[in-house]
């Protein structure tokens, strides 16, 4: 029996009685007690009409696309130009990450910090109760095991998640190592993380359903210190898929700070040039800033690779030969389509070229996708994103400013061989960058870690459509975490000082960098060419982490030395050049007020060290500016 044939009753369904689709060759999974236990206890408070343990099974997601075209959910594309995809059109409120409806839960609200919605845990335990009982009437709860890091892994964490969306079952399976390898591991005492999910659409007897249920309410709710997840009333991207955002970076945090380790939102790539020598780097930059792009960049640079290990979640410990180690917790990538193109980012669309699901592209009277950035010319006609007629005169967006592609990461022609390593790979420098259309340089070195923690705890971005928020407005988004630290950004300053003194003990600390592909001129057009061209950045990095090129001191750090750069075959005049490194005296100690009224946030709990390293810098500025 499929997932579709599967009759639907009404009322909680009992865990004994909860069916599996399982494979054609079936094997017996033990369902560990304590979880079998804690869904009873959830499905009594959701009452679904069914409950279905999901195996990770490639029948079984042939069987869950199956049924969401059937719901209306999702439509196959054509497959003779987009093999086995999809494409979701989500409700119109329901489109983006809510940061105003992201609460950390504490006991002491100290702990969750200034940068975080808090609310008492026992209050809002209470108001999840209201929303969730019965939420899932008339639906199928889903269980849903996963693994973050590949199983084996030192670092491999596990979870389960409850779900009344097979969509968000589909994707998980997608971004995760989801199914019965998970819930074999947790079965055998390995720790795990809870988290529940309902779109908040419960169907009353004979309802009929509609193709995207959500609920205008919506919470995203972390306990940190229970190490639980709660979602209701979105079914998008990390407000849905719990193990990324919600688990991935505001719980792992804390068990990262208690355990020793650093979860980031971090891409991860392996460089290597000509010499054959690789180095792999970490880099954070806000959301839709270019860490696809980056983490899938194709070298402008003859005789140079960069391969991909992940594009947004890094995981970095100490390994046990002392040096900095680093894994992508995750399995596919949950990119931004706007600007991913074949200009930008040939590689991502390769990847796409199949067994992808879209959420909120257009779609072409062929069957196939497309959104703003894919190609240079727009299409004569379209279906937009809310499923209306589009043409280029329409004076809108085709596609949603953030839609989504969802893909395996093994389908990225730019993948690393080491990318799901257990071991993880050696980390050789973290960058760090924004959007920045003035003021910051193309690309500087930090004199050393703590320095270099101070510059991470100082980037600013220009707003970005994947969050609520105005675009284009410049805010403090230190680490790129802002948004996904689960716990007082102070202390996560802490953490990472405390971090970079135990690297001093155990091996040779990482370079770090700060840098900004977005600088502006004065006509407001970008002064440096990006995409492959940002491999010249990363080409002088590999020389200073070799020792091989010196640098120039500035007020904010060490510049390229003229003719640092390689600059054969791009063409960039003087002018632009000096304007990309130009350090302003005037406009640094303008920024400096602007982070000591951020750190002033943070009251007595900021680290003093950072105190330290804003007055040294506003002293190196005065001294610049005689």
């Amino acid at each position: 029996m499929t997932l579709l044939d599967r009759p639907r009753t009404t009322g909680p369904v009992p865990v004994v009685a909860a069916r599996t689709a399982a494979p054609v060759a079936e094997r017996v999974v033990v369902r560990p007690a304590e979880v079998q236990a804690w869904v009873a206890e959830q499905a009594a408070l959701l009452e679904p009409a069914e409950i279905v343990w999901v195996d990770g099974s490639t029948r079984e997601r042939h069987e869950l696309l199956q049924l969401l075209v059937t719901n209306g959910t999702i439509e196959q594309l054509n497959p003779d130009l987009r093999p086995y995809s999809f494409i979701a059109r989500s409700a119109e409120s329901d489109v983006a990450r809510l940061e105003s409806r992201t609460f950390i839960c504490t006991d002491d609200e100290a702990n969750a910090g200034p940068t975080n919605n808090w609310r008492e845990p026992a209050a809002m335990r209470a108001e999840l109760q209201g929303v969730f009982r019965g939420a899932m009437r008339g639906r199928t709860m889903y269980v849903v095991p996963f693994a973050m890091g590949p199983i084996g892994s030192p670092m491999a964490r596990f979870g389960v998640q409850l779900t009344d969306s097979p969509y968000v079952v589909v994707s998980v399976g997608t971004m995760t190592r989801m199914g019965d390898a998970a819930l074999e591991q947790i079965a055998r005492g390995a720790s795990w993380v809870p988290a529940v999910h309902s779109v908040g659409a419960p169907l009353a007897p004979g309802q009929a359903d509609v193709p995207w249920p959500c609920n205008d309410t919506k919470y995203i709710v972390h306990f940190p210190e229970n190490r639980e997840i709660w979602s209701y009333g979105s079914a998008y991207g990390g407000n849905a898929i719990l193990a990324k955002k919600a688990y991935a970076l505001r719980i792992a945090s804390v068990m990262a700070r208690e355990e020793g380790w650093l979860a980031e939102h971090m891409l991860l790539i392996k460089v290597t040039p000509p010499t054959g020598r690789s180095y792999h780097f970490a880099a954070a930059f806000p959301s839709a800033c270019g860490k696809t792009n980056m983490a899938m960049m194709t070298p402008n640079l003859p005789g140079w690779t960069v391969e991909t290990i992940g594009d947004d979640i890094a995981w970095l410990w100490i390994g046990a030969d002392g040096r900095l180690r680093a894994i992508n917790p995750e399995a596919g990538f949950f990119g931004v389509a706007p600007g991913t193109g074949l200009r930008t980012n040939p590689t991502a669309v390769d990847a796409l070229w199949g067994n992808t699901i879209f959420t909120n592209v257009a779609t072409t009277p062929e069957g196939d996708v497309w959104w703003e950035g894919l190609t240079d010319e727009k299409p004569a006609s379209l279906t937009d994103w809310r499923g209306e007629q589009w043409t280029p005169a329409s004076g809108r967006p085709a596609a949603h400013p953030n839609s989504r592609f969802t893909v395996s990461a093994r389908q990225c022609p730019s993948i690393a061989e080491d990318w799901d390593d257990p071991e993880g790979v050696v980390i050789d420098a973290i960058i760090f960058g924004g959007r920045r259309a003035s003021n910051v340089p193309l690309v500087v070195e930090a004199r050393d870690w703590d320095h270099g923690v101070f510059m991470g705890a100082t980037i600013a971005s220009e707003q970005t459509a994947a969050a609520e928020g105005t675009v284009g407005e410049l805010r403090r988004d230190p680490f790129a975490m802002l948004p996904f630290a689960g716990y007082n950004m102070a202390d996560y300053f802490a953490h990472w000082l405390d971090f970079g003194r135990r690297l001093r003990r155990s091996a040779r600390v990482p370079r770090v960098f700060q840098v900004n592909w977005f600088r502006k001129g004065a006509d407001g057009s970008f002064l440096w060419p990006g995409f492959g061209d940002n491999a010249r950045v990363l080409e002088w990095m590999v020389a200073r982490i070799d020792g091989q090129v010196g640098a120039v001191d500035s007020p904010i750090g060490s510049l390229p030395m003229p003719g640092g750069l390689t600059l054969d075959g791009i063409e960039i005049d003087d002018a632009a050049l000096e304007e990309l490194f130009r350090v302003d005296p005037e406009a640094f100690l303008a920024e400096a007020d602007d982070i000591e009224r951020f750190f002033a946030s943070f009251g007595e709990r900021l680290p003093a060290e950072l105190q330290r390293q804003l007055a040294l810098l506003r002293g190196r500025l005065e001294a610049a500016r005689g």
